[in-house]
């Protein structure tokens, strides 16, 4: 638990690192798409995109104080996704707008509950730690790591950041998103001893674990990260506390789409557990936000409606 007098000390209550692109939505199309012919979708939506920029917004929109380094072309598509940035009060004094390459975009085809996920990188893997100011990411309680495997240029430095980092009496979490390669390996193997949540999701887990199931995943990985929170969609989350392992019930909606859905699940379980909350609860505050992303396109639009953000935050809040 932090006192108010370290609080107080510290600029943020957060700090991330990470990948600022756009999210182009594109619904309507067929999951087997023939090639050379012209297919018409049913909708479109253009949005903020990346789980580091995702997470970073949605924190700032319920409160938090949030410091976020990260790269952009300096192109429309940067200067929009910073906007969106902008708009929740996240703290952009860090961005690096680049000349020699463009920002990153993301297309996604949702399909139901599946999804094509098609992107070209642009800055989000050129960005070093040595280019990260430390006494920036220092200047707050706790540190978050999203989309390890996209930001392959901060690999070679992650473990001995996460190291000064822990010396500065901070906290950190990590979630790794997906590998392209399916790989699963390089660097993320060192980081699991020095992190202190990791917030996959069911698919994620069993990957990184390399084990069948959830359980036996967990079973692997629990002597080696202290609190592991796994997001199971409509099953809710899976709470592993050392021995402790606790189910947190979902929220149930009629979701729009899913889109960001475990990033802002990540945005309301780290509100709660910065703040020094139990992480059943932390979890518990994880669904009902993530919940909430659903009931609008891409990742950030229901925290940007302020009345819908609101009165949904009121009406499922937490005892």
């Amino acid at each position: 638990m932090f006192s108010e007098t370290v609080e107080r000390q510290k600029n943020f209550d957060i700090t991330i690192a990470g990948e600022t692109n756009l999210d182009l939505i594109l619904y309507g199309l067929p999951e087997q798409m023939p090639v050379e012919r012209e297919l018409v979708g049913s909708g479109f939506k253009a949005t903020l995109g990346g789980s580091s920029s995702i997470l970073a917004h949605n924190l700032a929109a319920l409160g938090t104080r949030v410091g976020f380094i990260s790269q952009v072309g300096r192109d429309e598509m940067g200067e929009v996704a910073l906007s969106r940035l902008r708009e929740s009060g996240v703290d952009l004094s860090q961005i690096t707008r680049r000349d020699d390459m463009c920002t990153g975009i993301t297309v996604l085809l949702p399909h139901g509950q599946r999804r094509h996920i098609l992107t070209y990188l642009g800055t989000m893997a050129e960005m070093t730690v040595s280019d990260l100011n430390l006494k920036y990411l220092t200047s707050s309680r706790h540190f978050h790591l999203s989309s390890l495997f996209l930001q392959t240029g901060l690999h070679a430095g992650l473990p001995a950041l996460f190291d000064q980092l822990r010396a500065a009496d901070l906290t950190i979490s990590l979630d790794t998103n997906d590998d392209p390669s399916d790989t699963w390996g390089g660097v993320l193997d060192q980081l699991l001893d020095r992190i202190d949540v990791l917030l996959p999701n069911e698919d994620e887990i069993m990957r990184i674990a390399r084990k069948p199931t959830l359980e036996e995943s967990l079973d692997s990985l629990a002597s080696r990260v202290p609190l592991i929170v796994v997001k199971c969609g409509a099953r809710g989350a899976l709470v592993q506390q050392g021995n402790k392992r606790s189910w947190v019930s979902p929220l149930q909606v009629e979701p729009v789409d899913t889109i960001g859905a475990g990033d802002s699940f990540n945005a309301g379980f780290l509100s709660f557990y910065i703040k020094g909350q139990d992480p059943l609860r932390a979890a518990a505050m994880g669904n009902i936000t993530g919940a909430l992303s659903t009931l609008r396109s891409g990742g950030i639009e229901a925290y940007q409606d302020s009345n819908l953000r609101e009165t949904f935050l009121m009406k499922h809040a937490i005892k």
